[in-house]
């Protein structure tokens, strides 16, 4: 690895979503709200910037050798007036930046043809706190033969959705003149980022075109809306997806490969999602740079992407409990050999028939993400949506979680043994740190889904006893 890997590991290093591994950082922790838990990332309620900047990063010819470099040619806003530690963060920030825009490598020739991707990189800042990069690659219009460029927005959001089409519309005015693009972005961050379910509008002047409104709206349902899980059901099978699952659920390394940044940028936060309510809060990079390929020898948890032309050095490298998932053939290359085990018998069928039931009829991506989704919430409704009553309050208010007693609680052997290994997780720790420090149950999607079982559960119940 080149020293400009070093350093970006070194500065970006991609802790534990909560502020590092327990030895990293013992007893660090970054509190994350109840909802977009799933790509540990915040939740938004509304009323923040929609970015922090935006970035046009184009190939560079190197002084020495046909080597291009990615260099940021345009930045909007410029940021001036920032303390010495800020302009520090901010430049180890920039300097990154480049590189996830093209992680191919630096072996690039003019093209007269390329087809536009969609892709988005997450960064972590040396506190823990994340900031996502958007990024439309494509090549600018012209004649001839041309180096493809990217357009990139970093925020602190996550919403893939709706960054996209922003990206439609920085895309759009630069064919006209780079001119165009700073008044639209000037209103878009002056604009307030919208509560789920509402819609900002941008006033924005286009010459030969007149004054256009452009309407973004949040999904209302907005703890799906960084996900599509079309491009995983396109590539895996439902099988695979639950072995996928189980292998996250447990902690355990996980690399993608394919060749397209969209479709492992997709198939990556698809992944992570799977786990909400909980948080993937270890190494995770959907589109993983050329000099940081040493990241799949790391000996701690990570979820990576790497593209197809890597997958040798992938293989070539030193690697132990790893699932290695082919994206493009739709197979597994390499597996622990468990992964059909880790979870209850009953609920893999459970998973498995109510994403096969219906499936046909769903047309829109929001249907999808729902459909698919829905399964793994229940999963984990039915093996530790009892967490709250097994945590005991102080005078203070200060819970402490009852584990023992809260495993004890499940009936079903099969249960039990899995749940055993799951609280010994980071990810069912964290969510416990964050419910032992709340009075009340977080009223979000999770919780809805509990109260809804439950009641169910009591409904069944005296159903039961009439049979009887």
């Amino acid at each position: 690895m080149d020293g400009l890997g070093r350093r970006l590991r070194a500065s970006l290093r991609l802790k534990r979503g909560h502020g590092g591994s327990p030895q990293d950082n013992p007893g660090e922790a970054v509190k994350e709200p109840e909802r977009a838990q799933e790509h540990s990332l915040p939740n938004f309620a509304g009323g923040q910037h929609f970015f922090e900047y935006l970035l046009v990063v184009s190939l560079k010819k190197k002084c020495s050798g046909d080597d291009y470099e990615p260099t940021i040619t345009y930045q909007f806003p410029k940021r001036e007036n920032l303390l010495r530690g800020q302009q520090e963060e901010e430049e180890r920030l920039l300097k990154a930046i480049p590189l996830f825009c093209f992680p191919d490598g630096n072996e690039w020739a003019p093209l007269t043809e390329y087809p536009r991707e969609t892709f988005s990189f997450v960064l972590t800042n040396v506190d823990g706190s994340r900031k996502i990069g958007y990024c439309r690659r494509l090549l600018p219009a012209g004649p001839g033969p041309r180096l493809p460029k990217v357009y990139c927005i970093i925020s602190c959001i996550g919403c893939f959705g709706l960054f996209s089409k922003i990206l439609d519309e920085v895309e759009k005015r630069h064919q006209i003149s780079m001119a165009v693009i700073y008044p639209f972005m000037q209103g878009l961050r002056e604009a307030a980022f919208p509560a789920p379910g509402k819609t900002v509008t941008l006033k924005s002047f286009i010459p030969d075109s007149g004054t256009e409104f452009i309407s973004l709206t949040r999904p209302l349902d907005s703890h799906l809306e960084h996900v599509d899980f079309s491009s995983l059901l396109h590539c895996l099978s439902f099988e695979q997806i639950l072995q996928i699952f189980a292998s996250a659920v447990l902690e355990r390394k996980i690399i993608f490969l394919a060749e397209g940044l969209s479709t492992l940028s997709q198939c990556i936060h698809a992944a992570a999602a799977l786990l909400y309510p909980f948080s993937w809060a270890h190494t995770y990079i959907p589109v993983v740079p050329e000099s940081l390929l040493a990241t799949v020898c790391c000996p701690t948890p990570f979820m990576v992407g790497v593209q197809m032309r890597f997958r040798q050095e992938v293989m070539d490298s030193p690697m132990e409990e790893v699932l290695l998932v082919n994206l493009c053939e739709g197979t597994f290359l390499l597996s622990v050999g468990d992964e059909k085990d880790i979870l209850p018998p009953k609920l893999q069928e459970d998973i498995l028939g109510s994403l096969a039931r219906g499936i046909d009829e769903l047309k829109t991506s929001e249907e999808i993400n729902e459909h698919v989704s829905g399964p793994f919430v229940q999963f984990f409704v039915k093996t530790v949506g009892h967490y709250a009553s097994y945590i005991k309050r102080e005078a203070n208010g200060q819970g402490c979680f009852q584990e023992r007693s809260f495993c004890k609680a499940l009936t079903s052997k099969t249960k039990r043994r899995f749940v055993k290994k799951f609280v010994k997780t980071q990810l069912f720790s964290l969510f416990i740190q964050e419910a032992e420090k709340s009075k009340n149950p977080p009223a979000g999607y999770f919780q809805q889904k509990i109260l809804e079982y439950e009641e169910q559960k009591k409904q069944k119940k005296p159903r039961e006893k009439t049979v009887k």
